[in-house]
């Protein structure tokens, strides 16, 4: 991949962004005052446990959910707060992609109606003009022409994500999240789907954010990665040095996960104890102590997210520059 000019404006910077649920026992802190900046063409791998807030994130910016605090600025635009006009242009240049391909389309829809959606509701399309839009998303993502007129509970869950890719790319969009897009998908499959993701990226110049727990598939598919942890993000670098040099007590541990190939390889895998922080009114401070082996009296404190060394950022106190 090439490399990206730091001199450039970004085309999406989020910064101190924040979305705060109102329930029973508090406030719920889902997205808690995470920043970063991602380039055309690039790839910002988001990843964490489940519940971590990542999902949220990612629906935040595209204003599925309205943020509590913060700004999203897209192509240097102030998009935090927009009207309905503007929105709709959001929706053409930002799209989603969901995490179930079933559940996300309309069982009463053929393929060829659920594709000519967005053809329609954005663009305008009809007629001929739009069944020839369709055709050419199908074919552009692997599905046969003969599917056209059948229903996503007669595919497999390969093709119906397909849909879902489909729908997303054909109002030319510049950025997609993909919200987890291959993990309800057998492991052959979610190869095909990655593999189609990466060459629509290099073929429309496309920038993702791409959601997963799956560390072996954001190391594939990510130039940078942002590691959460219960609404914050604790570390951000480039993809190949979060891998070679994690810094982070915790991305150690999700690391120390992932299963080798070699099986004469000595396996160090690290189980996490201690209590779970709740990330209802959680108290100042790293919400990994309570699980942290390193920890000590100074994560009580605020945690300040730093740039330890080039493009390496973290938030703990146990980590010094390099």
């Amino acid at each position: 991949m090439s490399q990206t000019n730091q001199n450039e404006t970004p085309i999406l910077e989020v910064q101190n962004l924040k979305k705060y649920f109102n329930v029973s026992a508090g406030t719920l802190h889902a997205v808690d005052d995470v920043s970063f900046k991602i380039y055309k063409g690039k790839t910002l791998g988001v990843v964490g446990e489940s519940g971590c807030g990542k999902s949220t994130l990612g629906r935040t910016v595209l204003h599925l959910l309205e943020s509590t605090s913060g700004k999203i600025f897209f192509e240097g635009k102030d998009i935090t707060k927009v009207n309905r006009h503007e929105l709709t242009q959001v929706r053409r240049d930002m799209q989603f992609i969901f995490q179930d391909p079933f559940s996300s389309l309309n069982p009463r829809k053929t393929v060829g109606e659920a594709i000519a959606d967005p053809l329609m509701l954005l663009k305008g399309e009809k007629g001929s003009q739009l069944f020839e839009d369709v055709i050419r998303m199908m074919d552009t993502v692997g599905l046969a022409r003969r599917l056209y007129n059948t229903y996503p509970h007669e595919l497999d869950g390969g093709r119906r994500q397909r849909i879902g890719i489909a729908r997303a790319i054909s109002v030319n969009p510049k950025f997609i999240v993909c919200d987890e897009p291959v993990s309800a998908l057998d492991v052959s499959i979610q190869a095909q789907v990655l593999n189609l993701m990466l060459d629509l990226q290099e073929a429309n110049d496309l920038t993702y954010i791409f959601i997963t727990h799956d560390m072996s598939v954001v190391k594939y598919i990510s130039d940078d990665i942002c590691v959460m942890y219960l609404g914050q993000v604790v570390e951000k670098c480039p993809s190949d040095e979060l891998f070679a040099n994690p810094l982070h007590p915790y991305t150690q541990a999700l690391l120390s996960a992932i299963p080798l190939l070699d099986i004469d390889q000595e396996v160090k895998h690290e189980i996490l104890q201690g209590e779970l922080t709740s990330p209802i009114n959680p108290k100042p401070g790293c919400r990994f102590a309570s699980r942290c082996k390193y920890a000590t009296a100074k994560c009580k404190e605020p945690q300040e997210f730093r740039e330890v060394s080039d493009g390496h950022f973290v938030a703990c106190c146990g980590v010094t520059g390099q």
